[in-house]
């Protein structure tokens, strides 16, 4: 390399060896997680890139639904895993009309009331016509439809393709659900 920016200036042979790794962390980024979401606590952006390698449980949430206690159960697997390479990500929605508050008032709440340490991004839509592109993939890649409800959950393996997806209905203790994470976990 150091022949081939011979000409350059200094600085562009200076900068050049930096530029390589990230290019390289670009290609290693499964096309599923090159998407960047603003986090909910600041908006501030991340790129899902940074999750490369880990297990993903993905699931879209809601504060004023039937299922936001599931909040709790999703912070222990979180809690539990961690550790071990699972990383819980939680993007609220309001596509069912039950999650109708600010970003900041979304944070605040599953802070407060559930303890949430996983990564929470701000509102996104996860269904119909303006379902974020990212909802389209991992619904096309389980072969399966968008969330049709809240809590909806997709399974993602530590190659970046998605392993399963688990309706509203399966909570996080479940244990086919459980023991899905465990297999991927111990890969």
């Amino acid at each position: 390399m150091g022949a081939a920016l011979a000409g350059w200036s200094p600085l562009v042979r200076a900068q050049a060896p930096a530029a390589a790794p990230a290019a390289a962390q670009a290609a290693a980024c499964p096309a599923l997680l090159q998407h960047t979401f603003p986090r909910l606590q600041d908006e501030k952006p991340q790129s899902l890139c940074q999750y490369t390698g880990k297990v993903l449980l993905v699931v879209n949430t809601a504060s004023f639904c039937g299922f936001t206690q599931q909040y709790g159960g999703l912070e222990a697997l979180h809690a539990k895993y961690k550790d071990r390479g699972l990383v819980v990500l939680g993007f609220p929605s309001n596509d069912f009309a039950q999650e109708t508050g600010s970003n900041q008032e979304i944070a605040a709440f599953c802070e407060n009331t559930f303890g949430v340490k996983f990564p929470m991004f701000s509102k996104t839509s996860v269904a119909g016509k303006n379902a974020h592109p990212f909802f389209k993939q991992l619904a096309s890649q389980a072969g399966s439809s968008l969330p049709r409800w809240n809590f909806y959950k997709y399974v993602v393996g530590r190659d970046g393709q998605v392993a399963g997806s688990y309706g509203s209905m399966t909570g996080p203790q479940d244990a086919r659900f459980v023991r899905q994470l465990e297999l991927l976990l111990a890969k």
